[in-house]
Parts: C-alpha cells; structure tokens; sequence
C-alpha cells in the first residue's frame, strides 16, 4: 500500500486507530514502569481504547438508539445495543478495579514507603531473610 492509500484507510477508521493507539499507550506505560500509579493509569487508559474500540464498532451511521418513537418498528432503523450495553458494564468494573487497586497501593505505600515495584520486592525479600 502507499502512502496516501494508508492516511485515507487510516481517516476513514480514525475511531478505531485511536482506540489502538490508546490501548497501546496503556500497554506500554503498564509494561515498562515501575510505578504502581503509573501502571494503574495505563490500565485505565487500556480500558478506554477498548470501549472506544467497542462503540466504534457498535455505531451504524444513519442508525438511531433503539427507543420506538414514530412508530418505526424495523431493526434496519436502530443499532444494535449490545456494545453499548457492554461498554456500560465494562465502565462500572473498571472503576470498581481502580477503587480496589488504588485502595490496594495506599496500602503497600504505607507499608513500603514507596510505590516503587522494584523497592518494594527488595524490601519484601529483605523482611523475609530477617524471618
């Protein structure tokens, strides 16, 4: 493919090329830092691309929500809302997971001193030696 056959592909799915550049950004930052607020961001972001990702493929242009009004009854006329239904759920467990993954890193701060993984597996394995 060439170049302008690539930018005009890209323009026509940008819903769905920001929904892989977001989850790809959260898959970095949850790889390569050692910070567990920083993990817990790139998660959330992750979450994020996933239901853009979602949405995107749940619209249908020149469809309309499915709520009956002027008594159009036909399926042509309406999207399909499973992916919003699952975007919703997914939206309420991923603040449910960041409350309990949040609440667990206040946790390890106040028993560490540190958010840092590597410090604190130093740590952990220094007061496991002291046994």
């Amino acid at each position: 493919m060439k170049m302008p056959e690539i930018l005009s592909a890209l323009m026509a799915n940008y819903e769905e090329a920001a929904a892989i550049i977001l989850f790809v950004i959260g898959l970095t930052m949850l790889l390569f830092h050692r910070n567990l607020i920083h993990k817990i961001i790139g998660m959330n972001i992750m979450d994020t691309g996933s239901f853009l990702f979602l949405a995107s493929m749940g619209y249908i242009k020149g469809r309309k929500a499915p709520i009956l009004i002027d008594g159009v009854r036909g399926a042509q006329a309406y999207i399909n809302p499973v992916p919003a239904g699952l975007v919703l759920t997914g939206i309420v467990v991923s603040v449910s997971v960041t409350a309990v993954m949040l609440s667990l890193a206040v946790r390890l701060y106040r028993r560490y001193h540190t958010l840092d993984l590597d410090k604190i597996y130093e740590i952990s394995k220094h007061l496991l030696e002291d046994r």
